[in-house]
């Protein structure tokens, strides 16, 4: 079953459906996104896109208009951040006379603008014969989008941006397609009334070629970016930032390069069939010379309209060469703390981001598996979120790409951090292949892992493939490199860059263990959230201090699902020239007049946000009198405030694991009990001392670290760990208990 809808793909070509002999349907591009290996949740359909009209093409605009930033360390906590971004041009192609003719440009300054104006473009009719639900019922966009697209979903200035010209973005209008349910092993076609493609294909199901037999791929040298000494001193250098408090995890990757000496479309097959994988691809567009190849186990986000998914893989082992070696790895992998860490980060930051377009209450983990794969076995959770009114599917992909399980986290100076670790844009890799329905947002996307990026000169193919892991302060530099190079050895292998190597790698067919989810109390109330900007005007709400972290949206809908109105307040956006002294921060809470403010976390250290360390000082000296609940950096800044040391966490830093607690269960532990397990994402912390005005309400058992502080005679407290993580299961009683307190009179 694996290899039939492949077999058909190659008839259609044949017959002239599909290809260069289809030019009098549409273009010869190739569109090809492919479920491999056994039906699951995962793999259901395979989608063959007819040959397409019109096509969508975004390119690297001139340094006249993206500039480099200038040389900078955001490992040193330097980040270069862009309030405002200069538009990108997509030019829309239409084929005419045998070629690809210039239509017309659009101008955006997002992925979702971009979509938008695609609506006079895309024909608004359905389906004649309509496929099920989780498919596209009307013509819709399918392509890819390169990672270095970044410049306009993240407020970042690169160092390293692509060459003027090259790819960004390549999307197809699909008007038909034929589709491969891997249930009952049907292929039916799907397109508008009277189309005649899609009338011609049906002949041909019961015709389909057999794929020719493949032989060893022809050896071919191949070159990687460093050495792996040079990998375990990039893992080294991201580990010493990690110490002071920077970054938590950055997923840092190493290309290999060299010549393929067949056609792209035959290392797909070659990879499908010795790494099959739920969200693989092939596209190719000839007349560029550019062939994506794709075998990703990931999925980036899903949405049917009116939901949206997302999938994040973190933590990996290999496979085992037998039942029991099998299940060794495997349990290994879920005792292990690093990979546990590892994966909670990465869950949270994913709740983060669909948070941005989902209504409060609404985002949950539904569930928690193992996935094994041919070479590898990974922890994956199932992410979920219910649309708000006013958001769709392309809001939500602006809101996640690129995916937080390829880049890190805090997810915008990690990075910055990764491009100047990697010294070059990633092109495609770790970006996404997907469709969308403009109209209705539904759409599905992958993550572009174990992915092969082929270019065409002077008639000969060339290949970059790339890999790499998340590095934690827990990562081992040698483990991580062997990693790196296992989740590349497929793709070398089919290409002939490499032989033996993958030999010693035990391989299995697919499967899913499904664990217990790990999931953070939810509460749905019906708060708002809302982003402050030069217009906003409220009162009675509670102020959310933003410090560039990726878990300021948990917070905020935490909150919200108690019933609070929610103000966010981006306080490092890039903007430096705000003299945020105490009378500036006193007019700034008078504007707004909250019922309580929250400092909240994020990267580096407190004076790294001149609004927050103000707030801590005026409410030390009574001039805010608020209730104020400093989190993490928050918490640190308050600490600060009143002359306590910050130090490198006792033991070294700890990102995503919980920790268990004692408290005095008072303030805002009144109603726990002692003790309690909380998440910590930290490397710094403030050191106790015995003359100051705060009172020390919680510890860690283990290393005695304060994690509690709270002023004897003001509504002040300070919490080292976070109590929105998945971890912290008492996280939200706690935030109740901060709400409850009133302001002085």
């Amino acid at each position: 079953m694996s290899q039939r809808f492949l077999s058909f793909h190659a008839h259609l070509r044949e017959v002239g459906l599909l290809g260069e002999k289809a030019v009098h349907f549409g273009g010869p591009d190739d569109v090809l996104l492919y479920s491999g290996g056994p039906q699951s949740h995962l793999a259901q359909y395979s989608m063959l896109c007819g040959p397409s009209r019109k096509r969508v093409l975004v390119r690297q605009p001139s340094q006249r208009n993206i500039s480099p930033a200038q040389r900078h360390s955001p490992l040193k906590g330097e980040v270069r951040l862009v309030k405002e971004k200069s538009p990108f041009v997509a030019q829309v192609e239409e084929w005419k006379h045998g070629c690809w003719y210039h239509l017309t440009s659009i101008f955006a300054n997002s992925l979702p603008e971009l979509l938008e104006k695609l609506h006079p473009h895309t024909p608004k009719q359905f389906f004649e014969t309509p496929p099920d639900l989780s498919l596209p019922q009307r013509p819709f966009w399918s392509g890819a989008l390169a990672y270095d697209m970044v410049q306009w979903t993240r407020p970042l200035q690169l160092q390293h941006v692509p060459e003027e010209g090259e790819l960004l973005v390549i999307l197809w209008l699909v008007e038909r397609m034929a589709v491969h349910e891997k249930s009952s092993d049907l292929i039916r076609c799907h397109g508008l009334k009277d189309d005649i493609w899609c009338q011609k294909v049906p002949q041909y199901l019961g015709h389909d070629s057999i794929l020719q037999t493949l032989t060893e791929p022809t050896p071919s040298p191949e070159t990687s970016s460093m050495t792996d000494d040079q990998h375990e001193q990039v893992i080294e250098s991201i580990r010493e930032s990690i110490r002071k408090g920077q970054m938590y995890q950055v997923n840092v990757g190493r290309w290999w390069n060299g010549k393929i000496l067949e056609h792209p479309r035959r290392i797909f097959q070659r990879l499908n069939e010795a790494n099959p994988a739920p969200f693989s691809g092939y596209l190719e567009a000839p007349d560029l010379g550019f062939s994506l190849v794709c075998s990703s186990p990931e999925s980036l986000l899903k949405s049917n309209g009116e939901s949206i998914f997302t999938s994040p893989i973190k933590g990996t082992r290999p496979r085992g060469s037998h039942p029991e070696q099998e299940d060794e790895l495997r349990n290994e992998m879920i005792r292990d703390e690093k990979e546990r860490s590892e994966h909670r980060m990465l869950v949270d930051l994913m709740r983060n981001d669909i948070s941005a377009v989902s209504k409060v209450g609404s985002v949950q983990v539904e569930r928690f598996d193992v996935e094994a794969y041919a070479q590898v076995q990974h922890l994956v959770s199932h992410i979920s979120g219910v649309l708000e009114e006013g958001s769709t599917g392309l809001d939500a992909l602006q809101a996640v790409f690129p995916g937080g399980s390829i880049t890190g986290c805090p997810r915008t100076v990690v990075c910055a951090a990764i491009d100047e670790l990697e010294e070059r844009p990633r092109s495609f890799w770790t970006g996404s292949i997907g469709w969308v329905d403009i109209t209705s947002g539904a759409c599905s996307w992958n993550i572009l892992i174990r992915t092969l990026i082929a270019r065409k000169q002077r008639g000969q193919w060339y290949g970059s493939v790339a890999a790499g892991g998340g590095i934690t302060i827990g990562s081992d530099p040698k483990t991580e490199v062997e990693e790196a190079k296992w989740k590349a050895a497929a793709l070398r292998k089919a290409c002939g860059w490499v032989d033996g190597e993958l030999e010693l790698l035990p391989i299995g067919e697919l499967a899913i263990h499904q664990l217990e989810v790990e999931a953070a109390p939810i509460a749905s109330g019906e708060g708002t959230v809302r982003f402050i900007d030069e217009e906003t005007q409220a009162q009675g709400c509670v102020l959310l201090i933003d410090n560039l972290d990726s878990f300021t949206l948990n917070i905020a809908h935490a909150i919200a699902g108690l019933g609070r109105d929610v103000l966010i307040y981006k306080a490092r956006d890039g903007t430096s020239d705000l003299n945020w002294d105490e009378e500036a921060c006193v007019e700034f809470v008078r504007r707004f007049q909250p019922t309580h403010i929250v400092l909240g976390p994020g990267p580096g250290e407190p004076t790294d946000s001149p609004l927050t360390m103000s707030l801590a000082h005026s409410a030390l000296s009574g001039k805010v009198s608020i209730p104020i609940l400093g989190i993490c950096l928050g918490h640190q800044a308050l600490g600060m405030a009143a002359g306590m040391k910050l130090v490198q966490s006792p033991n070294g830093p700890v990102h995503g694991a919980p920790r268990t607690c004692l408290h005095n269960q008072t303030g805002i532990f009144s109603t726990l009990q002692s003790p309690a397990t909380f998440t910590r994402y930290n490397s710094l912390s403030i050191a106790s001392i015995e003359d100051g005005p705060y009172l020390e309400t919680a510890h860690e058992a283990d290393t005695k670290m304060v994690m509690g502080i709270q002023h004897p005679n003001a509504h002040i407290h300070g919490i080292q760990f976070h109590p929105e993580s998945v971890g912290s299961k008492e996280g939200l009683e706690l935030l109740k208990n901060f709400l409850a307190l009133e302001a002085d009179a």
